[in-house]
């Protein structure tokens, strides 16, 4: 749970980051690739990340301008959708500075049946994002894209190094 403002921000702009490595990686093609039939897929993964900036921080009374709502058709454009969580991403940070305060993170509001804090949905939020961001490098690894390093290298990284042998 955040209890300031800043320490959201700091934490929000070092994940946002990484998903928008991993967005920018994505290829129109790749959109398509599933684990199994009836799964959701590679685009459908970053679609949901992009749009559920909205529909959770909505719940909250926050208000800024998103690309996409919750159930809205995934767009067939890779470079869409990494400009979609960009410019989500950076409208909602903005909104936050200009409407909240260190005290606003302690509201009550419901948020899908339950009671939490704007600060709690805030932490919900990022580990959210974290958790699909994580799904998608799986896909995107199937889809043979090149997964850019998270929490440090990933394992094509370490090859460009020439830390690791590159293995087929």
């Amino acid at each position: 749970m955040y209890r300031t403002i800043e320490e959201f921000m700091m934490n929000w702009s070092h994940e946002a980051n990484s998903t928008q490595k991993v967005m920018d990686v994505l290829t129109d093609a790749s959109l398509h690739q599933e684990v199994v039939p009836g799964h959701r897929t590679l685009g459908e993964l970053a679609w949901h990340i992009i749009t559920s900036l909205h529909d959770m921080m909505s719940k909250t009374g926050l208000k800024f301008d998103a690309v996409g709502s919750h159930g809205s058709q995934v767009p067939s454009s890779a470079k869409e959708m990494a400009n979609s969580f960009r410019q989500s991403s950076e409208s909602m940070m903005t909104a936050i500075k200009e409407q909240w305060t260190d005290e606003s993170l302690k509201e009550i509001k419901e948020i899908h049946g339950e009671k939490w804090s704007i600060g709690l949905t805030l932490f919900i939020l990022n580990c959210h994002t974290i958790h699909h961001r994580g799904q998608m490098t799986v896909l995107m690894r199937q889809a043979g894209l090149k997964v850019p390093g998270v929490y440090g290298p990933s394992k094509e990284e370490w090859v460009e190094y020439g830390l690791l042998k590159q293995t087929d």
